[in-house]
C-alpha cells in the first residue's frame, strides 16, 4: 500500500515522503523536494531486499550536500557551456553554477523546489511544479510534471513539461545506484551494458567538443556486459553521454543499459525514450555520511541519466532540445528489477 508522511521542513515548508509498494517487496519512496528518487528497495536472486539507491537520513543533507541525489533535475539537465545559447535569434543568458557553466537547471534548479502531490495511490505518484518566466534565466513559463510508477518488479518514471513561450528542457532523474545495496562500498565490480556504438569527448569542463566518437577499442565500450572498473578514460572515472543506438518500439521505448552485480543477482533493465545516457560513475564522494550510517566512498554508485545531450542548444548537430507552446516534453525511464538467475 502507498502511504504519504511527514518528512519534516525544508525552508519552512513541509515536506512529503511518499511510499509505493510493488511484488515481491520492491518498494520506492519520494520525497516532494526535488520530487526526488530517495529509496528503492529490490530483492536479489534469493528474494533478499536491499535499498538500492543512496541518499541520507537527515532530510538538510538533500539540500545541503549536494550532489542532485534522486533529484529531478532541471530545465536542462547536465550542461550547457556559459550558460549560453541563442533561441529564435535572441542570446538566452543562463544562470552559472559550476564555474561559467550551467548545470543542471542552475543553483535554484527544480532540484531545489517544493512539488504538489497533484494524485496519488497504491502504485503510483504525480508531483508537479511550475518554474516561472525567467527563473535562472530561462524563457516562458515551465509547468513539469513527474510520475512515479511501480509496477511489479517495474519502477516507471515519466517527466512532462509545457510551456507558455519558446525554451529549452531537458529533465533527468539523478538518483546514484549500487545494486548491492547503499553503503556496501564501491560499484568498480559491478557490471553494465550500454546499448550505445558511440559517445561523446568532452573538454576540460566536460562540455561535448561536438565530436561523436566510435566506443570501439576505447573504454567506452560497454556494448558487452563488463565491470565499471575494468577500463576507465580516467582517475575520475566516467562523466559522459553514450549516443543510443537501439531503435524505439511502438511505445517510443529504446533498450538502453543493463546493469548487474554478480554476487547478488540483483539486476537493472533500463529502457528509455530519450536518444542519450549520461553515466556518471561517483567520482565525488570521499566518506560522504549516507543512509543508515554508511559512509560512501569513491565511486559508491553510478548515475544513468537518460537524456538530450549536453550543450545541444549549442550544437545543431545534437537532438533538439526546444520546446515550443502547444507541445509536450514527455520523458519516460522505464526499469526492471527482475533478478538475475
Amino acid at each position: 500500500m502507498s502511504s504519504i508522511t511527514s518528512a519534516g521542513q525544508i525552508d519552512g515548508q513541509d515536506v512529503r515522503r511518499i511510499s509505493l509498494t510493488g511484488s515481491h517487496g520492491l518498494k520506492a519512496d519520494i520525497l516532494t523536494y526535488g520530487a526526488r528518487l530517495v529509496a528503492l528497495w529490490v530483492p536479489d536472486r534469493r528474494g533478499v531486499l536491499a535499498d538500492v539507491v543512496l541518499g541520507f537520513d537527515v532530510l538538510s543533507d538533500w539540500r545541503d550536500r549536494g550532489g542532485y541525489l534522486g533529484a529531478t533535475c532541471g530545465r536542462y539537465s547536465n550542461r550547457i557551456a556559459g550558460g549560453r545559447f541563442i533561441l529564435d535569434g535572441r542570446p538566452v543568458q543562463l544562470d552559472r553554477n559550476e564555474g561559467d557553466q550551467h548545470l543542471h537547471g542552475g543553483r535554484s534548479g527544480l532540484d531545489t523546489k517544493h512539488w504538489r502531490i497533484e494524485d496519488v495511490s497504491d502504485s503510483h505518484a504525480v508531483l508537479t511544479v511550475t518554474s516561472p518566466a525567467g527563473e535562472m534565466g530561462y524563457p516562458g513559463a515551465l509547468d513539469a510534471k513527474v510520475t512515479y510508477r511501480v509496477e511489479g518488479l517495474h519502477l516507471v518514471i515519466t517527466m512532462e513539461a509545457a510551456t507558455d513561450a519558446p525554451t529549452m528542457v531537458n529533465l533527468v532523474n539523478h538518483a546514484y545506484f549500487n545494486l548491492a545495496g547503499q553503503g556496501s562500498g564501491d560499484v568498480l565490480g559491478q557490471e553494465l551494458q550500454i546499448e550505445a556504438a558511440h559517445y561523446l569527448p568532452v573538454d576540460d569542463h566536460l562540455i561535448p567538443t561536438g565530436e561523436v566518437r566510435a566506443v570501439a577499442d576505447t573504454p567506452f565500450d560497454f556494448r558487452r556486459l563488463r565491470k565499471v572498473g575494468d577500463r576507465m578514460p580516467g582517475p575520475g572515472g566516467f562523466d559522459h553521454n553514450f549516443c543510443l543506438s537501439a531503435a524505439t518500439d511502438a511505445t517510443g521505448l529504446r533498450p538502453c543499459l543493463r546493469a548487474l552485480d554478480p554476487v547478488s543477482g540483483r539486476q537493472m533493465r533500463l529502457d528509455t525514450t530519450e536518444p542519450g545516457l549520461q553515466l556518471y560513475t561517483g567520482a565525488h564522494f570521499d566518506g560522504t555520511p549516507g543512509k543508515a550510517g554508511a559512509r560512501y566512498p569513491r565511486f559508491a554508485g553510478f548515475a544513468a541519466e537518460t537524456q538530450r545531450f549536453p550543450n545541444s542548444p549549442n550544437m545543431p548537430q545534437f537532438p533538439p532540445a526546444r520546446l515550443d507552446p502547444g507541445q509536450t516534453y514527455r520523458h519516460i525511464m522505464r526499469f526492471d528489477f527482475t533478478p538475475a538467475a
